[in-house]
């Protein structure tokens, strides 16, 4: 039995962390004592943890099995740096040439590597068997587990040969980890991998700081992302696309309007793929481009916005894609642009596929348009999805809880769709109830000769979107249930018989409408990111980071995330020992790369007086103003200046106060690629002139002297233009 004060030993000591997240501590122990186990917890929660600690404390090479070869890269380089030894970790896939392979190997033999990344593909090589066979295995983890299950979002054939692969090699115990799965699909990866009775940790689905919305798509799709991004410059985003096509065309949208954006899709060479990914994690970058079948195999803590241009194949891959966003805990905005084309489109993709997963497919996609259309708390509809129940009404962070829509009363709507469902013995699936009670006569209603049911065609004051609504929420409050495995067969509950027979009121929301062109109301989205005490000293560290990434070729966040960054711009460490108290930094770390940040956080203390209170007090400084900066630097890209003002909601005057407000402390910008746009070239060099040989820069003076010819907006603009030469 280990201890569990060694264990928060180990954490400290490895990964700098003082205390385990949520079921980390249960699942590492029950690995550790030799047991199999599944893990279901989702992105963000802590999930490679679970596998990397044990790993360093037992004796052998634990066996990662993964579908990526970046996340495997991008873990290894995770825990060599953790480590004060390369050796620490290695791959092996098909990128490797022998030299490389050779490496990796005498590394394992000499008993340096604590955790061996492989793909499936690689694991059934008869050579990479055979070597396999003579090293001490520790266990065996299967990342990513919801590829083995055909009703999993990311299905990979090779993954169901996993459990007879590492029976041919040594059987050891065995964790399985996934961030997205039903309880089908959780089901199907116990029964192939032959692990029913493994201990099951699941964590909640729910993820508090994501802020959820569904937009209507048209055709000004691609200006509402372009003003999006824009607005949110400087924080790291992805954007997915359904076709490869779409993804290099927005990539180059994004780019023409002065967004530093790449493309990333399985069709691109693949070191350009890795190099853009690279840039991406560098920070060299700021927006991918994606396709949603790429899953992003990266561990980019602060991805701040993920939008779908399309509407994802299932909530498995939307609830997965939008993982990637706030990792850190951090703010994690994710958008969908939603049409009814596009559902349509997925289901053409179908075409050609067996009878069954075209089946299973259909049904993804009709939760995901259930989802999209509801106007139900999205987290509550998500976590249903999931198996779980979330208890609160309004959770304040999505679209439909923060523009709410009036409740109507359905009691008896439901108790006409309970009544249905019975009377058919749980045998059809919802559009079939929905067809009888609207009075629809369908070849299927006739051969089954439900139009001579007493319940045909007394709900055809209803539109289907209603009824839609009223069953949604029905197994959402526990009354009705859909048996997935029967092809979506609608089945009363135990519940659902007791409301039957003492029914009480029953409230619902109508679903959001797609069909027509009105716009959604935007909803502002409730960030839960921490931030710096002292952001001057934060955004030195953040250059300094920077820096260190590009000359180690690691990603930034990898030396220090941002909130251990937060975390030292409050407290000030000028030592290494100091810095080991930073959450996220172990002794490892530290010494890898402290010297520099508390020699910088030193210097800083020094030169500002800053008096570094033991008792952690919090300090107050100046807040400089983001819409300054935020102005400068759109017009250094060249951002036209009525598009600045429609993204930070400012009437055009307004934002000229604020540009002569930046003018007149002495910053220099330069309009021109503006005013030759707006203005006559002469008209500029008129009032230009004026301002030369004038005594005074007074507006009052200008207008009444050149007021006749020219607007006050053109007077003010080439007023900025002048000072901001001339003066500064």
């Amino acid at each position: 039995m280990v201890k569990e004060d060694f264990l928060t030993e180990a954490l400290k000591k490895y990964f700098g962390f003082g205390t385990f997240k949520g079921n980390q501590e249960a699942v590492i122990r029950n690995v550790l004592e030799g047991r199999d186990t599944f893990v279901l917890m989702p992105t963000g929660g802590g999930k490679s943890l679970c596998y990397q600690l044990p790993a360093l404390l037992l004796e052998g090479t634990a066996i990662i099995i993964s579908p990526l070869i970046a996340l495997m890269k991008n873990q290894v380089d995770v825990m060599r740096n953790h480590s004060e030894d390369n050796g620490v970790a290695h791959f092996i896939n098909s990128t490797l040439n022998k030299t490389a392979i050779d490496k990796v190997k005498n590394d394992i033999k000499q008993g340096k590597t604590k955790l061996l990344f492989v793909a499936p593909e690689s694991l059934t090589k008869e050579e990479n068997m055979e070597f396999l066979r003579q090293v001490p295995v520790s266990f065996y983890a299967v990342d990513e587990a919801h590829c083995i299950s055909e009703w999993g979002h990311d299905f990979r054939p090779e993954y169901r040969r996993i459990r007879p692969i590492i029976n041919e090699i040594v059987r050891k115990p065995l964790i399985a980890l996934t961030a997205t799965a039903t309880p089908k699909v959780q089901h199907d990866i116990q029964k192939n991998l032959g692990m029913m009775d493994a201990a099951v940790f699941k964590s909640s689905f729910n993820r508090a700081n994501l802020y959820y919305e569904i937009r209507p798509k048209d055709k000004n799709v691609d200006k509402e992302i372009v003003k999006y991004i824009r607005a949110n410059e400087g924080k790291s985003g992805i954007v997915y696309c359904l076709s490869r096509k779409k993804v290099e065309d927005f990539s180059e949208i994004l780019k023409a309007n002065g967004i530093n954006a790449l493309a990333y899709h399985a069709g691109l060479d693949s070191q350009v793929r890795s190099e853009n990914q690279d840039k991406f994690l560098m920070e060299e970058v700021d927006v991918i481009v994606a396709t949603i079948a790429f899953g992003m195999g990266i561990d980019k803590p602060d991805v701040r916005y993920v939008i779908h241009y399309d509407i994802p194949k299932s909530l498995e891959g939307y609830y997965q894609e939008t993982g990637r966003a706030g990792r850190d805990g951090g703010e994690g905005k994710c958008i969908v642009f939603y049409a009814h084309k596009d559902l349509q489109k997925l289901e053409k993709f179908m075409q050609g596929k067996p009878v069954s997963e075209q089946e299973i497919g259909r049904q993804l996609l009709e939760e995901t348009k259930s989802y999209a259309e509801s106007s139900m708390c999205r987290r509550k509809v998500l976590l249903h999805y999931f198996g779980e129940d979330y208890l609160g009404d309004n959770c304040g962070n999505c679209d439909n809880c923060l523009n709410p829509k009036k409740q109507v009363e359905a009691k008896e709507l439901l108790m006409s769709v309970l009544e249905t469902v019975e009377t058919l013995k749980d045998k059809f699936k919802a559009d079939h109830i929905i067809n009888i009670l609207q009075g629809k006569e369908t070849s299927e209603i006739l051969s089954y000769e439900h139009d001579n049911l007493d319940v045909f065609g007394t709900g055809k004051d209803e539109d289907e979107k209603m009824w839609n609504a009223i069953i949604r929420q029905a197994m959402i409050a526990g009354y009705l249930d859909k048996d997935i495995e029967n092809y979506g067969l609608l089945k009363l509950t135990a519940a659902g018989k007791k409301y039957l027979k003492n029914p009480i009121s029953f409230k619902i929301t109508k679903d959001n409408d797609f069909d027509d062109d009105d716009a959604v109301e935007e909803t502002p989205a409730r960030g839960s990111g921490s931030c710096a005490v002292d952001p001057v000293l934060y955004s030195i560290m953040k250059d300094l980071r920077k820096k260190l990434a590009k000359r180690l070729e690691v990603p930034p966040y990898v030396i220090f995330q941002d909130p251990s960054l937060e975390a030292m711009a409050t407290t000030y460490p000028i030592t290494v020992e100091e810095l080991q108290n930073i959450p996220g930094v172990g002794a490892g770390k530290a010494k890898r790369y402290g010297q520099d940040f508390v020699n910088l956080i030193k210097r800083h203390v020094t030169e500002n007086e800053i008096e570094r209170p033991e008792d952690l007090r919090v300090r107050t400084v100046a807040n400089k103003s983001k819409l300054k900066v935020f102005i400068v630097q759109s017009i250094d890209r060249k951002v036209a200046l009525d598009d600045i003002a429609v993204t930070k909601g400012l009437e055009f005057n307004e934002l000229l106060d604020e540009i002569e407000v930046i003018i007149y402390s002495g910053t220099k910008i330069n309009i021109d690629y503006f005013l030759n746009e707006v203005m006559d070239g002469d008209h500029i060099e008129d009032i230009y002139l004026y301002f030369k040989e004038s005594e005074t820069d007074g507006l009052e003076e200008a207008i009444e002297v050149l007021g006749g010819d020219y607007t006050e907006e053109e007077i003010r603009l080439v007023r900025i233009k002048f000072i901001s030469e001339l003066a500064n």
